[in-house]
Order: structure tokens, then sequence, then C-alpha cells
């Protein structure tokens, strides 16, 4: 039987050389899916795919993790058209607004600070997080809680008796401890949102190994390294473009030294392409897989234990529930709102009425 895969922001990046990297592993076996926002850069993600496998299936679906109606959409599509899903990457993610602090980076590029600087992002980025329709942090709604959403939500096609799914997110090694805060989870407060949301996700993985292994259900984190990708680029916005190609040397240089430095997005989708192949059982709930590459250019993934706890996991998990409960009831709302609204005859032929109910 063909294993369906899901990939969220698979149209570029690491997440399109995941899904290059299991269709050649094995084209006709895979039901391969795109969940992504942009479907103009999602069918041509497509075409390549199909260029380089004629045979493949690969379907796309639309879906804004930002979006709590577009994550309620996407998955009750996923539920139509399909009636398993065995592997779930979780793998679109923001940075937005990035600020680049100049003179730090460049101070860090000639001190001994300068492999965890470029590896963390440490001391030079910090980020203006904005607000989504649902009235969420961008950040936080875009990278986890639509993600946690979406499980949710197709759990009856992840959970089966008798055979195992897995849950495969792209975390970071920018997920800092001292970035999140269990009284503060959307990170409204803070100017590091990128790092606590993915600190988040290490520890709902956890949580979600708790809650749902006895189901056949199982969750891991993986770290791509430091890759260039759109979001890379993203982070110097100010900088020419020429500044990246008069850096690669140095990165490539610095690579000799640190397997952290992956650069591409082929070798930063390492971790993610073994996973594929393992057994969910045998795997360290509290372990993040990172994709590593060599001075040579060879590449491996190795476990790293990760900074997160039980309790904190839990907290984090409840507290994500609550806020399902919120958003879910407030959907109601509108939609019953909208309802009487439609039915109430006041909708006639004034030219902002239809407008006032979207």
């Amino acid at each position: 039987m063909n294993k369906v895969v899901l990939v969220t922001g698979a149209n570029s990046g690491i997440g399109l050389a995941l899904c290059e990297r299991l269709l050649s592993q094995d084209t006709e076996g895979l039901q391969l899916c795109l969940a992504c926002r942009n479907m103009r850069r999602a069918q041509a993600a497509r075409s390549a795919l199909l260029t380089s496998h004629p045979t493949a299936q690969v379907a796309l679906l639309q879906m804004d993790t930002s979006s709590i109606t577009s994550v309620l959409s996407a998955a009750q599509e996923v539920k139509l058209r399909y009636n398993r899903l065995d592997y779930l990457y979780l793998n679109a993610g923001i940075m937005p607004n990035p600020q680049f602090d100049v003179k730090a980076f460049f101070k860090g590029l000639f001190s001994s600070n300068i492999i965890t600087m470029f590896a963390t992002g440490e001391g030079i980025l910090t980020q203006k997080d904005g607000i989504t329709h649902d009235g969420l942090q961008e950040v936080f709604a875009t990278n986890l809680f639509g993600h946690f959403l979406l499980i949710r939500e197709l759990k009856p096609i992840l959970c089966h008796a008798g055979r195992t799914s897995q849950l495969i997110w792209t975390s970071s090694s920018n997920a800092h401890r001292s970035a999140f805060d269990l009284e503060d989870i959307q990170h409204q407060r803070g100017t590091q949102s990128y790092s606590s949301s993915k600190y988040a996700s290490d520890l709902l993985s956890l949580a979600l190994n708790t809650h749902y292994n006895k189901q056949g259900l199982y969750s891991s984190v993986i770290c791509p390294g430091f890759v260039m990708t759109n979001l890379t680029y993203s982070i110097l916005p100010s900088f020419p473009a020429f500044l990246w190609t008069l850096l690669m040397p140095v990165f490539w240089l610095i690579r000799m030294f640190t397997n952290t430095f992956t650069l591409t997005p082929y070798n930063g989708a390492e971790a993610l392409f073994w996973l594929f192949k393992q057994k969910p059982e045998s795997l360290d709930p509290q372990a993040k897989y990172h994709s590593l590459t060599s001075g040579l250019g060879n590449n491996y993934t190795q476990p790293h234990k990760m900074d997160i706890d039980l309790e904190t996991s839990d907290a984090l998990y409840e507290k994500l529930l609550q806020l399902e409960r919120e958003v879910k009831r407030k959907k109601l709302k509108e939609k019953q709102k909208r309802s009487k609204h439609l039915h109430s005859g006041h909708t006639g032929d004034h030219p902002d009425a239809y407008h006032t109910t979207l």
C-alpha cells in the first residue's frame, strides 16, 4: 500500500528538497501532498518534481498555518482525500521582520564565537512579530499553533490500530529555553518570537509522544543546520545581494571546522529524510536529530538531547488545548452570527452587505 506523506511549507527550501529526495528513493510507492500557502509557487514546485519523476503522485493542498480557517478547511480536505496519513512533516515556518545587528555580526565574524553565531543567530537576531486576523501572534500561529491544530484535526487518519504514523517537526538550533515563557506562550512581550516558537515545538513534540504513542502516533524533531534558504536570505534585507556571494567562501571554510554548516537545502533535509526510513518506536523522544555535513561534503544524522522536560511540555500542551477550545468557540460564534445575518433579510441589495459577512 502506498505511503501517504504530507509536507507543509513544501514549495521551496528544505521542504522541497525533502520531497525530491523522497521521490528519488521511491517514486511509485508514495502519495505526496504539498501543503503550501502560495499556490502559484506550489504549482511550480509540483511541476519541477514531476519533471524529475513523471510517474509520481504529487498533489497540492492550499493551507496557511497562520490562519485558523485555512488550517481547519485544509484538514477537512485531507480527510476527504485520504483514509490514512503515514507521515506529516511540520516544516512551514516564518521569521518576519528580522532585526539584524550589523555591528554585532562583524564583531562576531572575527571572534571565537563565529560558529555559534552562524549556527544559532545568537546575539545578532531579534524579530518584530505581527498579529494574525485571528488575533494571535503571527510567528506562534504559523510555526506552532497552526500545526498543532492540524495534528488535532487529522487525528482520525493519523491514529490507527496496528500501524504507526510519524510527525516530524523542523526545529532549529535557535530554539533556546531562555526565549520561551510558559506564561507567555505566544511571546507577546519578547523580541525572540522565532526562537520561542521553535523551543515550543520541541516541547510539544515531547508532549505529543506522551499522549499519542499508545495510539501509534510518534513525534520527532530535527534541526537542518545552517542552510541558505529564502528564510536565511531574508535575515539581511538591507544588505546588497553580492554580500552573500562574498560570504560563501567563508561559510565553506567554516564547514571544514564544524559539521552544522549544511548550507544547501538538500543537505539540510538529511535528518528529515533519515527519519523517514526509521522505525518511530526506536527513536528518542527527547532527542533532536541534526542534519550534519562533514568538511568533505558527506551528509549524516546525529541525535542531540534537547533542553526540555516533561512537566513543561505537558503544561504547554494543556495551554494549547485551552487555546484550541477558545478559537473554535470563537469561530463557531462568528459562523452563527453570519448565518443569522444572512437569514435576517438585511443583506438585501446594499453594496456593502455581502462584504460585511466575510
